[in-house]
């Protein structure tokens, strides 16, 4: 599984090229994205919920995400208009990072509005994983596959652009497999994410990320 990616050819684009070319494919016909996130350590500078997490203060983190409700449920309504399905599968790692317990009462809030995620223990994949992790990538139908980098300091970069079409395809077959091991939201959550104390932040995470 995923064998022929770290050999594939791909584009280098920085910051915001990743982010523009990303926008013109999502609006050009495809018909699904699908996200895989495999890191669990990552900044979310600008994100205001994420900003209150750093800080310390849960309470506040949690009012926040729930603020972005209606964002959330116009980028749903929005790939609903332009025929694409979403996807995402977190794999998660024990024991659960302050952060990986943050992000996940953020998509809590995308799950109650539809959108379609799992969870997978990466326990489940020890065997996958002998050489590598799974690949952290943003697959666009067949069009285009993104693989985010980050710099020495850990900060999101750009992004590695792959279009051959059978690399992507192969890549997203993956996908498709470990997301049909992969657990119902919610009974994750419920069973190993909201019986946990507030996260202590300590210490400064690595990673950059961009808005959830």
């Amino acid at each position: 599984m995923f064998d022929s990616f770290p050999g594939g050819t791909s584009q280098r684009l920085d910051r915001p090229t990743y982010h523009a070319d990303l926008g013109r494919v999502y609006t050009s016909r495809i018909d699904f994205l699908n996200k895989l996130e495999r890191g669990q350590h990552f900044k979310e500078r600008g994100f205001p919920s994420w900003e209150a997490f750093a800080d310390g203060d849960w309470a506040r983190a949690l009012s926040l995400a729930e603020e972005r409700r209606e964002d959330y449920a116009q980028e749903l309504r929005r790939a609903s208009q332009l025929g694409i399905t979403h996807r995402r599968l977190r794999v998660v790692e024990f024991p659960i990072t302050p952060y990986v317990q943050w992000e996940l009462f953020v998509l809590r809030v995308r799950v109650d509005l539809g959108d379609d995620i799992k969870v997978l223990d990466a326990r489940d994949i020890s065997n996958i994983e002998r050489t590598r992790p799974v690949p952290e990538v943003v697959i666009l139908g067949d069009a285009a596959m993104y693989e985010v980098v980050y710099d020495e300091d850990g900060n999101a970069a750009g992004a590695n652009r792959y279009t051959d079409r059978s690399l992507i395809r192969e890549t997203n077959a993956g996908f498709d497999a470990l997301y049909e091991r992969g657990e119902g939201f919610h009974a994750f959550f419920d069973r190993e994410i909201l019986t946990l104390a507030p996260p202590r932040v300590s210490g400064a995470p690595t990673g950059l990320r961009g808005s959830r």
